[in-house]
């Protein structure tokens, strides 16, 4: 999937290509960043990841952007439409180098992100975000970008081989 380039103030979301790698493995190889994603995200993040993300693995995960700064890409944000009858629905996700934490640019990104997704896909009629119950800075954002909190799912995944809780934040269609 394509996706158009978005603009903000802070940071500019834009297509990954493969000039991308070096930033995005030395703010992705973190274990503080690691924390907070899901257990498929690499541990260490390698060149090699890097590099298989940037030059095309990220078409698979739906509409995903770089959030580049200065032209430098220090994290990545997505929109995942869900199939079938769920298709109204699609998951948001993000995640950001530590050395741009609360500056902002992670509630721009999901803001452009979300917006486009609920203005560019007419069947969407919600935004879903899983956030780990421990993440207080993805809560927060979630919260910035008007996602509300529809209820904590117990016991729901598993993080470095231990069970864990997940805050379901959402964010709707107004409707017509």
């Amino acid at each position: 999937m394509t996706v158009p380039t978005l603009a903000g103030q802070r940071c500019t979301l834009r297509e990954l290509n493969a000039g991308d790698a070096p930033s995005l493995a030395r703010h992705a190889d973190d274990e503080a960043v690691w924390r907070n994603l899901f257990d498929g995200f690499p541990r260490p993040y390698t060149m090699a990841d890097a590099v298989g993300w940037c030059a095309g693995g990220w078409r698979d995960a739906g509409h995903v952007w770089g959030i580049a700064v200065q032209d430098e890409v220090i994290g990545c944000v997505g929109i995942r439409p869900d199939n079938g009858w769920l298709r109204c629905n699609a998951e948001a996700g993000w995640w950001i180098g530590q050395a741009f934490w609360r500056r902002g640019i992670t509630s721009e990104a999901v803001a452009l992100a979300s917006a486009w997704a609920l203005g560019a896909l007419p069947e969407l009629t919600r935004l879903y975000a899983p956030v780990f119950s421990w993440n207080e800075g993805s809560t927060a954002v979630a919260r910035r970008c008007g996602y509300v909190q529809e209820g904590v799912m117990r016991r729901s995944a598993i993080k470095a081989g231990q069970v864990i809780d997940r805050a379901l934040f959402a964010r709707y269609r107004a409707p017509a």
